[in-house]
């Protein structure tokens, strides 16, 4: 029976890891322009109504990378990925994936957006410049809930990247970008 089980959890988790590997720049055939940028403004009309202090950090940011559908699942081992687009100046300049594995007691399934506020250009270099953008590794990253959000001023701004996290349908125990992998898609 442990024979069985430890077969079963090898062929849950290697597609995890097989899909989390570093691949360079991801075939554009993935993502449809068109319906990835209003997906996206669907999503940043969305944060702005219900977090105006958004909007306010999206007039100061120099980039805006939006993962307007990412799905995240699990059972034992867990995996996410979506497709998303930046945005500089409030016009689409590249589109991404972003991919993650976890492991250990988890189970569910569920689907959220992501969207990240690149503050300075030294960020928004090492996101164009690095093969494959992992948060926790390069720029700061600070993960913006309700409080936070609502104490934003130009005294409080000292981080590279600020990211919301939104629109969660679904149930999976944990949230984070932390070991995320965000690369871009070739033209």
């Amino acid at each position: 029976m442990n024979t069985f089980r430890s077969i079963c959890l090898f062929f849950i988790i290697l597609p995890i890891f097989t899909a989390c590997q570093s691949v360079g720049e991801v075939d554009s055939a993935f993502v449809d322009p068109t319906k990835m940028d209003r997906e996206v403004d669907i999503a940043l009309a969305n944060l702005y109504e219900t977090t105006p202090s958004a909007k306010y950090l999206a007039t100061r940011a120099k980039g805006i990378l939006v993962f307007p559908d990412v799905l995240k699942a699990g059972f034992i081992g867990g995996a996410e990925y979506g497709n998303g687009a930046l945005r500089k100046y409030n016009q689409t300049v590249g589109y991404y994936n972003i991919v993650a594995g976890s492991y250990g007691f988890q189970a569910g399934v569920e689907s959220f957006t992501y969207a990240l506020f690149f503050m300075n250009e030294d960020a928004l270099s090492y996101l164009d410049n690095s093969d494959g953008f992992e948060v926790g590794v390069g720029p700061n990253v600070v993960v913006m809930n309700k409080g936070m959000a609502r104490n934003l001023t130009t005294m409080t701004l000292r981080d590279d990247v600020y990211a919301f996290v939104f629109g969660q349908e679904g149930l999976m125990a944990g949230m984070g970008l932390q070991g995320s992998k965000i690369t871009k898609v070739a033209k």
